[in-house]
């Protein structure tokens, strides 16, 4: 029986005990050792740091960093981990972002105990997963390759509406490629801090708090 040093996050605590519980007590064919959990993503990325283990169950809608940029973290620091999201979040176009970020399986929370062991089952496999509930055409999860310049977008009313500049779309449409702000600032030869001011910017314009917000706002209204 395979056991799996594991670190899990999500911002609702009754959801972590619960999970807990979960993994300890209904797994037939795989024990759990859970090492580290976390309420939010900064937390997480701090635990990540010093922290070896072979599985992290995380949600992808957490406070102070959301799951893709600890994604992004992880993929940066190529830390030897599987990633599994449970979450809430079905649609295509954020499923898409987190695959393209590293994630290795993806598991909804409504499905019930035994997706979430067939996603894990999946991933220690060394096979991707795709639970269930989300429909994804073909291709979907191909990555652009990193550095490849956007094409802009053909709602100009959004982009107007929002003060949007062409600088900011370019930023806007690489993040949708969970790029982290070093990549993009290689990607267009400018600085981190530049890429940085910008994304802040993107935020306050469109509203939003976390990268996961700016990715579902850039695909609702065909800015990619």
């Amino acid at each position: 029986m395979r056991t799996f040093k594991t670190i899990i996050a999500d911002d609702h605590e009754i959801f972590l005990e619960g999970l807990k519980n979960v993994l300890r007590r209904y797994s037939k064919d795989m024990q759990f050792h859970i090492v580290g959990e976390a309420g939010n993503g900064r937390e997480l990325i701090g635990l990540l740091k010093h922290q070896p283990a072979d599985l992290l169950i995380l949600d992808l809608n957490m406070p102070e960093k959301d799951g893709l940029e600890v994604l992004q973290f992880i993929r940066r620091s190529h830390l030897d981990i599987l990633t599994l999201a449970l979450t809430m979040y079905e649609s295509p176009k954020i499923v898409r972002s987190a695959f393209k970020a590293g994630l290795d399986g993806y598991v909804l929370k409504d499905k019930g105990i035994e997706a979430l062991f067939a996603g894990i089952r999946e991933v220690a496999c060394g096979k991707t997963h795709i639970c269930e509930g989300i429909s994804l055409s073909n291709g979907m999860l191909k990555a652009r390759p990193a550095g490849r310049q956007p094409r802009y977008p053909a709602n100009d009313r959004f982009v107007k509406k929002h003060s949007l500049t062409k600088r900011e779309l370019e930023i806007l449409q690489l993040i949708t490629q969970a790029l982290s702000n070093k990549e993009i600032a290689k990607a267009l030869f400018i600085s981190d801090q530049t890429v940085s001011v910008h994304r802040k910017n993107i935020m306050r314009k469109l509203g939003v708090s976390n990268t996961a917000g700016l990715v579902k706002i850039a695909f609702d209204n065909s800015l990619v």
